[in-house]
């Protein structure tokens, strides 16, 4: 062991134990909230997040335009709160020499994902690291909750949608930086009479990015209820012969879901969480015209040089 390594200070200390406990503190919180909230059902039950609280905004407006605050928008909450302490554990005592082992897997994280970045969307985009780590890790630790009972803000379109959203906006910024002309005649490539379904294409993007997610979790959630449902009546027909105390037993339910879950669970979770991330570079970085835009600001400079000479005279 290097002598020059310094023990962490007693604040240190704290301030970790601060940080773990942080982590843990929101998601015990959703548990607790789940099981007062959850009413007693039997049979199979497939349903979508449950409304804590439902605000009219006036009593002529729908049902439809009430601000709802449901379990998917807690969960989500929540989640964010347990990734933003993940994240500030890992960076917590940074040294240009490397004294922590949790250093090691913050540099990696970064690495890896600014290479992600820098090939997908190129340097130009050299700020986004940030924000791809961050969609990345929300949407897998937002459907990872489901390994804690919790019912994933994954599974709830609203959320997701949320997610698209914000993603369209940054393509649309992007798109706009060479003007709004430029932007415009966008929608009459290769030729005028395709513009309606370029119009129809440009609003399908952040669509298709919310249901592809939404659709391929949600699937995996009802194919494991269904699955565990299966597994307790085949258990009870197995052992219908020794009685209804045996034949309660659900025998069949012990390991199998577990397996399963690995899939539908973890694997699915993550992977949709990479697709998602790996949508938004490529929709980003496909929608700014560089060589477009760098002409612009040349013309631009060349300008602002040309009036300044002219003022000068």
């Amino acid at each position: 062991m290097d002598e020059n390594i310094k023990k962490p200070s007693v604040r240190f200390k704290i301030v970790d134990t601060i940080y773990i406990i942080m982590m843990i503190l929101p998601l015990a919180c959703g548990i607790v909230l789940d099981i007062l909230t959850t009413p007693p059902s039997s049979g199979v039950n497939i349903a979508g997040a449950r409304i804590y609280f439902e605000f009219p905004l006036s009593d002529n407006v729908p049902r439809f335009f009430h601000l709802i605050i449901s379990e998917a928008q807690v969960n989500s909450a929540l989640v964010m709160i347990t990734i933003l302490f993940v994240f500030l554990y890992l960076t917590h005592g940074l040294k240009q020499k490397i004294e922590l082992k949790r250093q090691h897997l913050a540099e990696i994280i970064v690495e890896k994902v600014d290479a992600l970045v820098g090939e997908n969307m190129g340097s130009d985009f050299s700020a986004f690291p940030p924000f791809i780590i961050a969609i990345m890790a929300l949407s897998a630790f937002s459907s990872l909750v489901s390994l804690l009972g919790l019912y994933p803000a994954t599974s709830d379109m609203n959320v997701v949608a949320g997610w698209a959203i914000l993603v369209f906006m940054i393509i649309t910024y992007y798109k706009l930086k060479c003007g709004m002309l430029y932007y415009l005649s966008g929608f009459t490539k290769p030729v005028f009479i395709l513009a309606p379904i370029n119009f129809i294409s440009e609003f399908a993007t952040p669509i298709s990015m919310a249901f592809r997610h939404y659709g391929n979790v949600m699937s995996g959630g009802v194919i494991s209820v269904l699955l565990s449902t299966f597994l307790a009546f085949l258990s009870s027909l197995v052992l219908g012969w020794a009685g209804d105390y045996i034949s309660a037993i659900p025998i069949f339910q012990v390991g199998l879901p577990a397996i399963f879950s690995v899939y539908f669970d973890i694997f699915s979770g993550c992977l949709q969480a990479f697709i998602f991330a790996m949508l938004t570079m490529l929709n980003i970085s496909g929608a700014f015209d560089a060589e477009e835009y760098y002409k612009r600001k040349k013309k631009k400079l060349e300008k602002k040089k040309l009036k300044n000479t002219n003022g000068g005279n």
